[in-house]
């Protein structure tokens, strides 16, 4: 019996990487500081590759106060620095103050979506640019 493709046998285990969160884009970081507001900015630890239009999930110990902000999402519509975002979330009220805590859950700011999580343009052709999403692999 001939295969209709060259039969190559079973992946080698070297070539057979294990999943790593370092292994996709964008990543998920560790929040730093929040600045409340009728915008939401967020400072990362490390610099972030996010970027307009992403849409974002905080998740906040109750450490770190600002437990109203746990599991919320916003879209980022600014980057002002490599290691911050704001975020289209209104925090202007009844929201508690950002603390830092020495606990071993960090606060963190990760991604949402997939590949196509919206379209940033439009027009009369089906020819759409979306945004990207947080399951590109980028494995070596």
């Amino acid at each position: 019996m001939a295969f209709p493709y060259p039969y190559v046998g079973p992946i080698a285990l070297y070539n057979n990487l294990p999943i790593h969160t370092e292994y996709y884009t964008p990543q998920f970081f560790f929040i730093s500081g929040i600045t409340l507001g009728q915008t939401t900015l967020v400072t990362t630890t490390v610099n972030h590759d996010y970027v307009i239009g992403q849409e974002c999930r905080l998740i906040i110990p109750p450490s770190n106060g600002c437990r109203q902000l746990n599991e919320v999402k916003g879209f980022v519509i600014s980057i002002p620095q490599a290691d911050q975002v704001l975020l289209t979330i209104d925090s202007s009220r009844n929201v508690d103050p950002f603390q830092t805590s020495s606990a071993t859950t960090q606060p963190q700011i990760l991604a949402i979506g997939d590949v196509n999580t919206g379209a940033i343009n439009s027009g009369r052709t089906n020819n759409i640019t979306y945004i990207p999403g947080s399951f590109r692999n980028i494995s070596p």
